[in-house]
């Protein structure tokens, strides 16, 4: 399926082609094609140096076009309102150029590629940066934490306890699955999942900055932690199936309170 790009005269346009060339060389393939002469020709101007991978990318192509011209075939490529690609930018270089090259002594091949410059270097040590940020992102664990919520006393509103609990929103922070547990003297406390972003949140600033200061605590008294496991990948990927999510919930809510 070919590639396809639109507006690219609009920062959006530009935007989507930046993130695309990010990771890539050419429009399609490892070497320099028609589908590359597409995309430049669509475009109606040199692209800004915010945009570092398309320019990259541009003055490449540029580069090529006064040395050897592209002759790759390429996969495809759809792009709005794309001008006709003019036969000299496929053909090989001007007779002129050839003359000269052949002057020249065998050994003193073309680099086509030639020294990296300043902005080339920035913009790949800002590429690497950008990918290896990326995957610190993805790599951030997650845990499942199993709370008590204890009320003040048998006269505590549960459903509005539980409302301010569940009304603590914070990045990183998910409640789950809950149910009231007896405790004694007709008191009862809230006992409640909760998965967290481990670089996000800590539950010891969430209980102690969030869960037990005002207006939360006209209701909550104390909260312990029952249970505090982290998410495996495995788990992660069971997790994503909601039936088998509420029985994990079900199971450990069970297990913390059978171990009271």
């Amino acid at each position: 399926m070919a590639v396809a790009f639109y507006n690219l005269g609009s920062d959006a346009g530009l935007k989507k082609l930046d993130d695309y060339l990010l990771s890539r060389s050419y429009i399609t393939g490892y070497q320099a094609s028609k589908d590359d002469l597409t995309v430049h020709a669509a475009l109606p101007k040199p692209p800004s140096p915010d945009y570092v991978n398309v320019s990259r990318w541009y003055n490449h192509i540029e580069a090529l076009l006064r040395i050897s011209g592209v002759s790759g075939e390429g996969s495809g490529v759809i792009v709005e309102g794309s001008a006709p690609i003019p036969e000299e930018a496929i053909a090989t270089p001007p007779a002129a150029d050839t003359k000269a090259s052949a002057a020249e002594d065998d050994d003193d091949d073309v680099d086509l590629f030639g020294e990296e410059t300043e902005e080339e270097k920035k913009a790949a040590e800002e590429r690497a940066a950008a990918v290896k940020a990326s995957g610190k992102k993805k790599e951030s664990g997650k845990s499942s934490v199993l709370m008590d919520v204890k009320p003040w006393d048998d006269e505590t509103d549960m459903k509005k306890l539980e409302e301010a609990v569940r009304g603590v929103q914070m990045e990183g922070l998910l409640w789950g699955a809950s149910k009231l547990v007896a405790v004694g003297y007709g008191i009862k406390k809230l006992q409640i999942m909760l998965t967290i972003v481990d670089d996000l949140v800590s539950v010891d600033t969430l209980i102690e900055e969030r869960l037990t200061v005002e207006p939360i605590n006209e209701y909550v008294q104390s909260c312990d932690i029952v249970a505090f496991n982290k998410i495996c990948k495995l788990l992660k990927n069971m997790f994503c199936h909601s039936d088998l999510k509420q029985s994990i919930m079900s199971l450990l809510i069970r297990k913390g309170h059978n171990s009271k």
